[in-house]
């Protein structure tokens, strides 16, 4: 009994027509249409990744240029005695040239001794010649004088997967066309049809695999095809993809989704020492993920659904999740994953980079919830939040007492003389840098009510503290002719949006806290090193509640930092609610003793304080390495 040998599907089911062609169909209409109306050039170059259709095309055009029978619909007729002997493989109109095994001068000046031969019984002789990056410089050299005059019956047709070697000459010499990667889609349908075909049983999900896993090439689509066929007996299950190909499952990526969302870290990462333990790359599950993850981002647009290249089945579960994911959380994990996939490969503990990510992924909604929560709440240890209790009108505020020569602000209660109680009132602004006479800050309602309780003979009067004396109470100006002064620092204030906000005292502390933050920031922005230190080595001097002053080592660093105050000043006074608030610069400049640093400089600097050295070093001839 006979046995017919087994026939690779790619080879099986080569496209012999244009129609059979996948995914290349603005390519196929150009060369149908060029040969229907005699507009052939003399030479083609198709180029593209491998697996798409280039040698296939190649062999496709040449049999239809020659054919004595062309059909309306500009195919070969398959029949006629041109291609039958094409079909046959013993035309002796088609050359066909592997230029990586073909590669010398020899090997063109022998082609170009044939293209001299004219064709036998036909239109067109046709030389394919595939890979012809390979060529060697001498060879396409030689080859570039009858590539641009070549006889009016010869057609040369160029393939290559790599088209930047190839000499711009040539290039300037062939119609380019360049082969796309093929779609998934159209991949797992022509191999539904071959399955068809082959009478094999298929899921959709298998075949969507399986074409993912080609990136485009419909060659190892269907050689991967073939192994999965054979490793089943003849059934394309999902299952047995995954298996055989070494595939993480959809189901990993999504279950870890979840406990993301649920903020799970425990079984986050048990899951992914499940994956580990079943022989799966790190790196190749974080590109997973971060593909997992842009799927959803895809699916929560039905603009960009039709991005998801997966089955219907696996669509509807993305789609499914992709509600339970916010934007911001699916924006920030890719972004973590990203980070994680770059210094993956540079790091030494590389499990430990992947469980990293994943467990910041796990608190990414803790960290949205801080992140709008109001002003003034915090977070208990259960997670509750608890508002920040008001202050009371009765109870006395704290003004910052500032000590000399040191910038350091204590939180100290003020004791005001008050002989009566007085009603809430509105809290009323600080006085603006109008007065230079270190008029205290009014900030909280007590002090105006303060106010009020003073005698009349003090009501035409604005007291000046001793900020050197040690006393601990200070008298407050009469609410008359506070708000008078209020009045004239609004008129003259420059800038509109800041009249009328009511400013709050702030602590020494609290301003030096947010000062390091803004470096920081700055440093995470990527900013000048040089800015970033002024921040860090640099602390303001307090000249006043409201006035700090920065002394700088140059004007360079005071260039610096003029450019930064206007945004310096907008963090700092929303920050701290005192629109008032300056922050000045100062530069004195110092000289500084240079320190030797090359080994040159530092023999010197030995050398004059003990003269024998020298003596040392010419007697054993020494280096200064």
């Amino acid at each position: 009994m006979a046995v017919d040998n087994f026939i690779v599907s790619a080879r099986k089911y080569r496209p012999a027509t244009f129609e059979t062609v996948v995914g290349q169909q603005h390519i196929t209409n150009t060369l149908k249409n060029a040969n229907k109306n005699n507009q052939l050039a003399q030479a083609f170059l198709f180029c593209g990744p491998r697996g798409v259709g280039k040698t296939t095309c190649a062999r496709i055009l040449a049999k239809t240029i020659n054919c004595t029978n062309l059909q309306p619909n500009g195919e070969a007729c398959g029949e006629c005695d041109s291609c039958r002997a094409f079909q046959n493989g013993n035309s002796f109109n088609v050359h066909e040239l592997d230029a990586a095994s073909n590669n010398s001068v020899d090997d063109i000046r022998s082609l170009i001794d044939q293209v001299r031969i004219p064709p036998q019984a036909a239109r067109y002789k046709v030389y394919i010649i595939d890979e012809v990056h390979m060529l060697s410089q001498a060879a396409f050299n030689a080859f570039l004088k009858t590539l641009e005059e070549p006889p009016n019956y010869a057609i040369f047709i160029l393939a290559t997967t790599e088209k930047h070697k190839i000499l711009p000459t040539i290039l300037s010499r062939c119609q380019i066309f360049d082969f796309n990667r093929i779609r998934v889609e159209d991949m797992a349908g022509h191999l539904s049809n071959i399955a068809k075909k082959e009478n094999i049983s298929y899921e959709d999900d298998g075949l969507h695999i399986i074409a993912q896993k080609a990136d485009g090439g419909l060659r190892d689509a269907l050689s991967m095809f073939d192994q999965i066929v054979s490793f089943s007996g003849a059934n394309v299950t999902y299952k047995a993809v995954i298996d055989n190909l070494n595939i993480l499952d959809y189901d990993y990526y999504f279950n870890i989704t979840d406990r993301l969302l649920q903020e799970d870290s425990a079984q986050t990462l048990l899951l992914f020492d499940e994956i580990l333990s079943k022989g799966f790359d790190g790196a190749h599950f974080i590109s997973g993920l971060s593909e997992h993850l842009r799927n959803l981002l895809v699916g929560k647009d039905t603009a960009t659904i039709k991005l998801l290249e997966v089955s219907e089945t696996i669509k509807s579960r993305y789609l499914q999740q992709s509600q339970a994911a916010s934007v911001s959380f699916l924006l920030s994990a890719m972004n973590i994953a990203n980070q994680c996939d770059i210094s993956y490969k540079q790091s030494k503990n590389q499990r430990l980079q992947v469980e990293l990510a994943l467990l910041k992924m796990s608190n990414l909604q803790s960290v949205f919830s801080l992140a709008s929560m109001p002003a003034g709440n915090v977070a208990a240890p259960n997670g509750e939040v608890k508002k920040k209790p008001d202050t009371s009108v009765n109870t006395p505020s704290a003004q910052p007492v500032i000590a000399d020569d040191v910038n350091i602000v204590r939180d100290t209660p003020v004791s005001y003389n008050t002989t009566k109680p007085a009603q809430p009132v509105t809290a009323i602004p600080s006085l603006s840098a109008q007065s230079a006479t270190a008029t205290p800050s009014l900030s909280t309602p007590q002090t105006a009510a303060a106010a009020t309780a003073e005698a009349p003979a003090e009501k035409s009067k604005i007291f000046i503290p001793n900020v050197h004396s040690a006393a601990t109470s200070v008298k407050i100006p009469s609410l008359k002719e506070l708000g008078k002064q209020v009045e004239e620092a609004a008129l003259e204030e420059e800038d509109p949006y800041l009249k009328g906000v009511d400013q709050e005292a702030f602590t020494i502390d609290r301003f030096l806290e947010l000062w390091t933050k803004y470096g920081g920031d700055l440093k995470k922005d990527g900013k000048p090193v040089g800015l970033y230190t002024i921040f860090t080595g640099i602390t303001p001097k307090v000249l006043g509640p409201e006035t700090f002053e920065v002394v700088l080592a140059n004007k360079v660093q005071e260039a610096a930092f003029r450019d930064q105050r206007p945004h310096l000043h907008n963090f700092l006074r929303s920050s701290l609610k005192n629109f008032n608030l300056e922050v000045n610069s100062k530069v004195e400049e110092t000289t500084a003793v240079r320190k030797p640093y090359t080994a040159i400089e530092k023999f010197q600097y030995l050398a004059a304080k003990n003269p024998q050295l020298l003596e040392l070093r010419s007697r054993f001839n020494l280096d200064f390495d």
